[in-house]
């Protein structure tokens, strides 16, 4: 199925979606991988941190869900249950090989932080070097993040997805997902603070190049001034 074919179901809901595959156009189901591919990458990448496992659970989690498909009620939103299969294919995977260890923590801390937003400018090539950068160092924050909180992190952060849905996914309550998330948040903070302080004298290098041109400037101005 193109992608131009895939586009011509974008007025449908994933549960249209998913009842016309039930009444036999079983091809349809692609309609639905290719809506919530990156969402299913993100969600496995987060308990698995193995791209080539990462590419072998995702066809698997499909799978699970299509053939589960009759289980779905619908009292959740579909993107929702099918996260919620491809985490537990994910964690599966993760305890047979002795990689997945379950955390207690207590959910009466649980609160989100605030955040800003902050205007920005249409990005200078500077910028945009220091966002690939930024992303790199994000990634790997996320990755050392431990296992119950990166999960709750890769789908409240990254992918957006409410309180609520991320506790539905990952069968949580709404304040052990307020918790584990306020926890995360500070061990990125930590974490990205350790990888780039010791850069820290370094930021705003006010350049040669810079100081000439305010050094130009400012003989320009004071061209018709005389003498102190």
């Amino acid at each position: 199925m193109s992608p131009q074919v895939v586009a011509a179901f974008a007025a449908l809901s994933d549960e249209q979606v998913v009842e016309r595959v039930r009444l036999g156009e079983a091809a349809l189901f692609e309609v639905l991988m290719r809506r919530h591919n990156a969402r299913l990458y993100r969600a496995i990448r987060s308990v698995l941190r193995d791209e080539q496992e990462v590419e072998d659970a995702m066809p698997q989690a499909y799978v699970n869900a299509y053939t589960h498909l009759d289980q779905f009620a619908g009292r959740a939103r579909f993107s929702t249950w099918l996260t919620r299969i491809a985490v537990h294919e994910a964690l599966s995977r993760a305890r047979r090989r002795g990689t997945f260890m379950e955390i207690a923590i207590d959910d009466d801390e649980g609160r989100e932080d605030r955040q800003m937003d902050l205007a920005s400018a249409e990005p200078s090539p500077e910028h945009r070097a220091f966002s690939s950068e930024l992303h790199v160092l994000l990634e790997q924050a996320i990755d050392a993040l431990p296992a119950g909180y990166r999960e709750v992190f890769m789908l409240r952060e990254v992918e957006k997805m409410s309180t609520v849905e991320v506790g539905e996914a990952l069968e949580l309550s709404e304040e052990a997902v307020k918790t584990r998330l306020h926890r995360a948040r500070a061990m990125m903070r930590h974490h990205l603070y350790e990888r780039t302080g010791a850069a820290a004298p370094n930021a705003f290098q006010f350049h040669a190049t810079t100081c000439d041109r305010v050094v130009a400037e400012v003989f320009k101005r004071l061209g018709g001034h005389s003498a102190p």
